[in-house]
């Protein structure tokens, strides 16, 4: 799948999350709290990674971390969308500057 069809998929879900949220609560989640969703789902994936690591027993195994991973992906496309962010071109040149700010580092060593 690619990244145009994950972003679409991610604002279908987000459509329903809005639709639900807008029934049960009568408005749809805010920003701040779409980004304190993401937070709480980063803070799942390091404990679901501590498991991988066998730092920590939880349930759940590959299958967990693997869900937790798609939920933050999920998080930041909806993110992005939200705040009116081209993730595609944005990814591009944020990874050239660290590419060049690494390889001028390696040159140095």
């Amino acid at each position: 799948m690619q990244l145009d069809d994950m972003r679409a998929r991610a604002l279908g879900v987000r459509d329903l999350y809005d639709q639900l949220n807008g029934q049960k609560r009568g408005r749809a989640w805010t920003r701040e709290e779409l980004m304190l969703g993401f937070m709480g789902d980063v803070g799942d994936l390091a404990k679901l990674v501590a498991v991988a690591e066998g730092a920590r027993d939880l349930p759940g195994g590959p299958d967990a971390l693997a869900h937790e991973l798609a939920d933050c992906l999920w998080c930041v496309l909806v993110l992005a969308d939200t705040y009116g962010v081209d993730l595609p071109t944005e990814f591009d040149r944020t990874m050239d500057q660290v590419t060049t700010a690494l390889s001028a580092e390696i040159d140095t060593l």
